[in-house]
This record gives structure tokens, sequence and C-alpha cells, in this order.
């Protein structure tokens, strides 16, 4: 029954009737199962060990490289009331062309001649500098000969007081030989009295001695006078003297004085009209700012007020502008678990809206449709949407990206990480492990000993 001989009984029997029978004889078709399973189980072993690019998946939004080059709001510097527009939505305007124009609201603004009046202003104001200071030159000189008048004036009065001090001591000195003379004279007259009362001296010689005592006496007092009189007058050439210093030193101060004063209005004056200056230039600045222009070369894309007449706040937005030239990037958010496998210079694959695209994600090369771009900046915080927002730019040398782009289109970045089996691919999604951690240096530094084994080998 097992037809294992060389006697089969299998044409002898009909195995249409037998049908337990059937299901254990091998047939063609069963046979044909186990070679495609056999096939299967072989392949699937092959592509097993085939490499697959790990990646992290994220969406983003279509945006610029530099800030400069984005969509931007044109707000009013000033207050003011829209009077005229020079442009339509969707026009392409040139680096400082007119947008629109606004008036003045603010009522100290009013005057149509206020830079004129205010000029006129500071010119009054600095005329009255120029008068200070020539004021304060007039008192300079002013000090100056004063200090010159007083050093005349104390050696004219140093000079006085030597010529009473000498005359002092000549009169001092006369004063003493009329003391002696009259000593003298009074001697005389004692012995010429004695002679008279011994009768050696006439009456005559007697009285004409006593007329001398008298006279010698008289010079004696003169010259006590005198000497008196000089003296005062060397108390009256100190007094001078003092008198003197005082004065100029008075005169001077005032002068001074008034010199300070002069100073200090100049200054006031000075400060006015620097404060005038600036108003000035405030007003010729706020009168450049009634014109709205255009910052850069672009498209207006949308008017933020609308109307002829409406007044608008200081700040408030009026229109929107587009750039003409931009150089595009992405910006796709990743979940906080794959940030630490991103670093600047990564690799990105992207898939852009609009744009037919099949993708293998593990393996980019197969990919059609997809744009490279490279990593230049990661932020260090996340977004509102718990995310990091991660800055991608276009990678010249994996092509183009569209010129039919436009900032604001989404975008799905796929980030290329490492090459590895597909079997280690299944086997960590199976587990829910993270894709390997590692760093551009250690695949550059893995790619350059792949490079210098190849080499060594070929040389040999």
């Amino acid at each position: 029954m097992l037809n294992l001989g060389d006697n089969k009984i299998n044409h002898r029997l009909k195995m249409e009737d037998l049908k337990s029978l059937q299901m254990t004889t091998s047939t063609s078709v069963t046979k044909k199962a186990k070679k495609v399973a056999l096939w299967t189980l072989v392949i699937l072993l092959v592509v097993s060990f085939l490499p697959w690019t790990q990646n992290i998946r994220a969406k983003g939004l279509v945006t610029t490289l530099q800030p400069s080059q984005r969509p931007q709001t044109l707000q009013s510097v000033i207050a003011g009331k829209i009077e005229k527009w020079f442009v339509k939505e969707g026009q392409f305007v040139k680096k400082g062309d007119t947008i629109l124009f606004l008036s003045e609201i603010k009522d100290e603004y009013f005057d149509p001649q206020l830079l004129s009046r205010t000029e006129d202003q500071i010119k009054s104001k600095e005329s009255s500098v120029i008068a200070y200071m020539e004021k304060i030159k007039s008192l300079d000189n002013q000090i100056d000969a004063l200090i010159k008048t007083k050093a005349i004036k104390l050696e004219q009065a140093k000079n006085y007081l030597k010529q009473a001090a000498l005359k002092v001591q000549t009169d001092s000195i006369d004063w003493q030989a009329a003391i002696t003379n009259y000593s003298i004279a009074l001697e005389q007259n004692k012995r010429m009295e004695k002679l008279y009362e011994d009768g050696l001296k006439s009456l005559t010689d007697l009285e004409s001695r006593k007329l001398k005592l008298q006279e010698t006496q008289a010079k004696k007092n003169s010259a006590e006078n005198k000497l008196l009189s000089s003296r005062n007058e060397l108390l009256n050439a100190k007094s001078e003297l003092n008198s003197i210093d005082n004065q100029y030193k008075d005169k001077l101060a005032k002068s001074e004085s008034e010199k300070f004063e002069s100073m200090s209005n100049m200054y006031d004056a000075e400060a006015t009209v620097s404060k005038m200056q600036t108003s000035y230039m405030n007003y010729t600045v706020r009168n450049s700012m009634y014109y709205i222009t255009a910052p850069q070369d672009g498209f207006i894309t949308k008017a933020l007020r609308d109307g002829i007449g409406e007044t608008v706040k200081q700040g408030e937005p009026l229109v929107s502008i587009m750039p003409s030239k931009f150089d595009l990037a992405v910006e796709m958010f990743v979940d906080p678990n794959d940030l630490p496998l991103l670093h600047v210079g990564n690799e990105v694959r992207f898939i852009f809206d609009g744009w037919p695209s099949v993708v293998f994600s593990g393996w980019p090369t197969a990919s059609y449709g997809t744009f490279g771009g490279k990593v230049v900046a990661i932020d260090n915080f996340t977004t509102e949407n718990g995310k990091y927002r991660v800055l991608v730019a276009e990678d010249k040398a994996e092509g183009e990206w569209p010129k039919q782009l436009r900032v604001g289109s989404g975008a799905q970045g796929i980030a290329l990480l490492n090459n590895v089996p597909i079997a280690y691919e299944l086997w960590r999604n199976l587990n829910g492990f993270p894709a390997d951690y590692y760093t551009p240096e250690k695949v550059k530094e893995k790619e350059k000993k792949n490079y210098d084994n190849t080499k060594d080998a070929n040389e040999k």
C-alpha cells in the first residue's frame, strides 16, 4: 500500500473513489507549490540581507532660507490718513517704488512751512550763541586789562609806600637832630645864665641865648610834627595798597561772574539749538514717511487696508509683499524622539505637494519624483505643536527644486540615516526600537575606512 516496492498497485486502484488516499498522495501541483515556497523562502532570505536606508519622515512647509526673503508686511511708521494708492494687488514693484501716500492727522504737524520756520528759529538761536561767544571774548579782554591795570597800580602803590617809609626815616633823623640841638641849646642857656649871674656875660647875650633856645625848641617841635605826618603818610600808603588790591579783586570777580553767566547762557542756547536741530531732523524724516515705499523687489500680494481717506495707526500693517528673488528651503517638524538622530548636513528627500512621485523610503536612489536637500539649522526649543523645527536647504548636487514652488506649499521630508540590512530593520520595527544613533563624523570615518580597504585590495 505504501508503493515502496517494484510491484506498485496504483494502476489497479480507482483513485477517484478513494478520497482519503488522494489527500495523502503527492501530485504535480503539490510539487510545484513546494518549489514556489522554497524559492520564495530563498528570495526572502536573500532580500533580508539587502541594504535598507533608515529614515525619519516628517511633514513641513516650503519657506525661504534667508529671513529677508520671506513674505513681509509693510507698516505705517506714523499715524496718518490714506490719500492715494499707487499699486494694485499682484503688481511687481522695484525697490523704492511708491506704494501709497499718507497725509498728516496730528495738529502739531499741520503747518506746511514747519520745516522753514523751524530752520529760521535755529538760525536765530545760533545767532544768540554767537553773540554770547562775542560777549565772553569781550569779558576775557576786560579781565586781562583789569589784571594788567591792577599790576601797574599795585606797583605804583608799592613805590609810594617805599617813598613814605624813606620819608619817615629821614624825618626821624631830622627829629633826632632837632632834639640834640635843643639839648645843646638848653645846656648853653644854663651856662649863659650862670655866667650872667657871675657878671661875666651881659643881659643881651643871655637874651640872645634864650631866643636861640626857643628857636631850637620850635625846630624840634616842627621836626616831630613832620615825623608824625610822614608816619601818617606811610599808613595811608599801606592802606592804599590794600585798597587797590581789594578794589581790583572786586572788579575781576564781577567780570568773571558776568563771563560765567554768559557762558551758561551760551550753553543753554547751544542745547536749545541742538534740541531744535533734532526736531528739524525728526520733521524731515517724518515728511519722508508719508510715502510708503517698497523695501525690495517683489510682488504686492494683498492690501490689508482699503479705500481712500481711512486713518491708520502707528505701526498698523498696510500691505503685504513677497520678494521676487529668494532661495527656497523647507521647515519640517520632527518629534523630540527623532531629534538626536538629526545633524546639520543630513541628507533629506522631499515630496512636494502637487508633484507626482514614486517613493521607496528605504531605497532613495530608486525613488522617482523626490528632491534632495541638506539640513542647515536645527532649533533648540520646541514649537507650539510640541515638535522641533528643522530647516532644510536645497541640495544643488541633487538637482534644482521645481521653479513653480511657492512659499507655504506642503512638503513631506524623508531624512536619510544609516544603511542597515532589511532583516535588522524589520526586527527593529517589530520590537519598537528607534533608529540607530550615529553622527556624521562616524559615518565619514566608516566610509573612509571602506574606501581605504577597497583601494588596498585593488593595489594587491
